[in-house]
């Protein structure tokens, strides 16, 4: 049991996860790669004709990947602060650092494409509905984020302070998925739904969710490849470091 545990725990130094994730992200890589191929493939040249939208409804293969992984990060990248705030784990604070612009990245593209969406179907390209809102606040906290952990030159002073900025806006994001059912906005509800049916052809479903996992992939390669940067940036004055480089 003890073995085990030092086995895993082991990780949670730099050093050594630096290492793992350098195993790791190809593989990864290759899998986002893979995925978004097939899943575009599907979305663009099997997936049939929607009935009432017509080709443009094609742009959701992208749009709800994107939503979905805007607000799954932050979820990662908040609960990877809180652990290091409360546990005081170096890795905890490189970590939500690294998943950070991918977050904003994927918030930004959700709010790109849900414009490109809604200006077909509603007539505008933006609407001051309650998703709509809420995820650009979601936006907005990202690049919060990602501005104070830049402004303070001391990374474990900058940690914390980001720690308790993406703790707090955490309530954000019940707000985004739920806001179609508390409030009566333009957006659609959920087209998949653990408890019940898909409401899209098996073609579009099939699309969708290999584009989810692609972007899933996608989001892990990046967030790799991002904290190998910052372990490095951080642990520059280390020996390990020195002979890494070298």
């Amino acid at each position: 049991m003890n073995t085990r545990a030092i086995h895993w725990f082991k990780f949670a130094a730099p050093q050594n996860f630096y290492s793992l994730a350098g195993r790791m992200w190809p593989w990864f890589a290759t899998l986002a790669t893979v995925l978004a191929a097939v899943g575009l493939w599907i979305s663009f040249f099997v997936a049939p004709t929607d009935a009432q939208q017509g080709e443009g409804y094609r742009i959701i293969f992208v749009h709800v990947p994107a939503s979905q992984m805007s607000m799954f990060i932050y979820l990662v990248m908040a609960g990877w602060a809180g652990f290091g705030l409360a546990f005081n784990t170096r890795l905890s604070g490189m970590m939500a650092a690294a998943l950070a612009p991918t977050g904003a990245l994927f918030a930004f593209l959700s709010l790109v494409t849900g414009s490109l969406w809604g200006k077909p179907m509603w007539g505008a390209w933006w609407v001051w509905d309650a998703r709509l809102t809420s995820e650009l606040i979601l936006l907005f906290l990202y690049l919060g984020f990602l501005a104070l952990q830049s402004s303070i030159d001391d990374p474990r002073r900058a940690d914390k302070a980001c720690a308790v900025l993406a703790l707090v806006g955490v309530v954000n994001v019940p707000i985004i998925y739920f806001s179609v059912k508390w409030w009566n906005t333009l957006h659609q509800g959920a087209s998949v739904s653990l408890t019940k049916s898909p409401t899209m052809a098996s073609a579009m479903l099939w699309g969708m969710l290999i584009m989810v996992l692609a972007f899933w992939m996608y989001a892990i390669t990046i967030a790799l490849l991002r904290v190998r940067n910052i372990i490095l940036d951080r642990e520059r004055h280390t020996e390990w470091v020195k002979n890494a480089l070298e």
